[in-house]
């Protein structure tokens, strides 16, 4: 049997690394052509010889000299910037994953829907910003786009041989981060050490703050409509400590279809790579008897405003999701950089909406890459602008 090609988008980063566990469990069936990072050279260049890559590819272009003496003498190729991600998108490959953190994300993944490919789709910003040419782009070409958000992945496969039309309603569930038991009027004091440590899930800093304030809920909705069709007011969310219910789908008859599994992200990376089989995995087995109970209740706005803007961004459409994401990312950069507090990255995204809306209208502004890209660069410029004005 041939073996299969795959490359890995954001390697170094939580979802990269635990699909590089799978593939390493057996190297001999995959045959690695690309690896991409940030700025962890040491780990790329050495996830990249374990794995006998083609190419490593880093985006910071002043980290090329580092990346090339840490794989001297391996064979293995190095590049770096956009011009290489996107070359490194164009080899190629039967399944990549798409795990870059951010708008970033977006161009490289499109380079490889070209190409008529698997797209393991872990970048939530590429559905919240383009949903509709991302999926387009599939269509065109004939690719498949596969959901590695643990709840979308659970939502997918809550849908196998069901009709999407029978659908009443799609219930994803948060475990509320790091912050769930602070009492409200604390979380103005929350610090990014704070906030970047989380009950449940080993994920990195920044989607673990996004954990604690939900924003990372709040584009899993944005992401749920623009990836099933589903009405927002179809779309609901609920907190569950325990994250062992990763989502629901509810039909037209009244059952319900849960997705249950323990915290562990190998679980929608692993389906999503053997699709459409299911192989074992190396992840824990729930035992419900221990488990005793399990916990739901709905999310309090005023803790959680995240999820409020989200709704609107989905009522307004169009480049509203695009914004979102980029004041989100402004506004958590100024987080971590002690400009602004934890409270205060709500407010920034939403004035950014409210800015960017007066000047381009986003219900009705045009939807191709590089009007996505052009909103992006604006709206980051607009977040920042306001960021300095709160000072």
């Amino acid at each position: 049997m041939s073996r299969r090609r795959v490359s890995i988008f954001g390697a170094t980063g939580s979802i990269g690394q635990n699909t590089i566990d799978l593939i390493a469990r057996d190297a001999e069936g995959y045959e690695v052509v690309a690896l991409t990072g940030a700025s962890n050279i040491d780990l790329l260049a050495s996830d990249a010889k374990r794995l006998r890559a083609q190419i490593a590819v880093t985006a910071d272009e002043q980290l090329l000299p580092a990346l090339r003496n840490a794989l001297a003498g391996s064979g293995i190729e190095a590049a770096a910037g956009e011009a290489a991600l996107l070359d490194a998108a164009d080899r190629p490959a039967d399944w990549i994953m798409s795990a870059i953190v951010g708008a970033a994300g977006l161009a490289p993944g499109l380079r490889a829907l070209r190409h008529g490919t698997t797209l393991a789709l872990a970048n939530k910003e590429s559905l919240v910003t383009a949903g509709p040419i991302l999926l387009q782009e599939a269509r065109a070409r004939g690719a498949t786009v596969l959901p590695v958000d643990s709840e979308h992945s659970a939502v997918f496969q809550a849908l196998v041989g069901e009709d999407i039309n029978a659908v009443e309603r799609i219930i994803i569930t948060a475990s509320g981060g790091g912050l769930r038991d602070w009492p409200v009027e604390r979380l103005a004091e929350a610090t990014p050490e704070d906030a970047g440590a989380h009950p449940n899930w080993d994920m990195g800093q920044r989607i673990t703050i996004d954990s604690a304030s939900m924003f990372n809920k709040a584009m899993e909705l944005i992401e749920t409509k623009e990836f099933f069709g589903v009405a927002p007011d179809r779309i609901e969310t609920v907190i569950h400590p325990q994250s062992i219910v990763h989502a629901l789908v509810g039909f037209n008859d009244g059952a319900v279809m849960a997705h249950l599994g323990a915290p562990d992200m190998r679980h929608a990376i692993g389906y999503a790579l053997n699709y459409p089989e299911r192989r074992q995995l190396p992840v824990d087995r729930i035992d419900l008897a221990q488990l005793a109970k399990l916990e739901f209740h709905a999310p309090c706005v005023t803790r959680y405003p995240a999820l409020r803007i989200a709704r609107a961004v989905m009522e307004t459409g169009g480049q509203a999701g695009c914004v979102f994401t980029a004041a989100k990312e402004v506004a958590l950069d100024a987080f971590l950089a002690g400009r602004i507090g934890f409270m205060d990255m709500s407010g920034i995204v939403e004035a950014s909406l409210d800015a960017m809306s007066s000047k381009i209208g986003l219900s009705n502004a045009a939807l191709t890459l590089e009007d996505v890209l052009q909103t992006d660069h604006m709206s980051r410029q607009t977040a920042w602008t306001l960021i300095e004005q709160k000072r």
